[in-house]
């Protein structure tokens, strides 16, 4: 099976998606940065964001050495209220005055016992995980309300609907995650705005490279796959959400997560 960065290396370019625009929260490694590659590997003009210009610059030339369109507009999305809502403005404005399609794909996960979870921990979780996408979407979906088209795809986790003795409120904010993806569907979807969830599984990324054998065990002995996910699965998902062909795809979530949530294999 090829890495995800084999794959995004061979992506071939395609025009689905041209004409349209994209934000991917978080875009500047991992399921974010396959998600954002992916997409303009089908057409679209792509914001790629995250905290460290550095790293976002990088995503950025990755996508136009390959022929695809890209910006980077940077945000700290633990920021405050107006600083969420200016990077919506600064996005559209890079975008050239609109975004199609919407990723809120940033999220945090410090985990551990609910007693040693700091103080600091538990207002970020809050504020990356959930805060950031409902501010976001405020600010953009009423746009494309108006034009009556666009498309939200957020990111949750296998974790959403299982107990665990560990990171009760990471999965807790996955769960509000899919919770929202019910409820904007519901407010926005007669207005032409389709909103779903992607749900990762046991997934390989950088963020949790220090974490590489505990990955490779649990998926090993849960999932029918026996191997992580990789980033770039979760973003083919993403990308087929955001095509005509799932019109029909409201409130929905789609599990890339090798069965984790509905098998077990030992």
């Amino acid at each position: 099976m090829q890495s995800t960065v084999e794959v995004l290396q061979s992506l071939p370019r395609t025009t689905e998606l041209a004409g349209r625009t994209a934000l991917v929260t978080g875009s500047t490694s991992g399921i974010g940065e396959a998600t954002a590659r992916v997409l303009a590997a089908a057409g679209a003009r792509v914001v790629v964001s995250g905290r460290d210009q550095t790293r976002a610059d990088a995503v950025v030339r990755a996508i136009t050495q390959s022929g695809g369109q890209a910006v980077a507009v940077t945000v700290d999305l633990n920021g405050s209220y107006d600083e969420l809502r200016a990077f919506a403005r600064a996005a559209e404005q890079a975008a050239g005055g609109r975004i199609d399609i919407l990723v809120n794909n940033a999220g945090i996960y410090p985990v551990g016992p609910t007693e040693a979870l700091p103080d600091s921990d538990l207002d970020a979780l809050l504020a990356v995980n959930v805060r950031a996408p409902h501010v976001l979407v405020g600010a953009l979906a009423p746009g494309m309300a108006e034009r009556g088209d666009g498309v939200i795809v957020n990111i949750g986790s296998w974790m959403a609907r299982m107990g665990s003795p560990f990171g009760a409120m990471y999965t807790a904010t996955k769960a509000a995650v899919e919770q929202l993806t019910r409820s904007w569907s519901a407010e926005y979807g007669r207005r032409g705005v389709r909103v779903n969830t992607v749900a990762p599984g046991i997934t390989a990324t950088p963020g949790n490279a220090d974490s590489q054998a505990v990955v490779e065990t649990m998926a090993k002995q849960w999932t029918p796959v026996g191997v992580p996910v990789r980033p770039v699965d979760i973003a083919f998902a993403v990308r087929y959400l955001t095509l005509p062909e799932a019109a029909f795809l409201h409130a929905s979530r789609i599990d890339v997560d090798s069965g984790v949530n509905l098998t077990r294999v030992a």
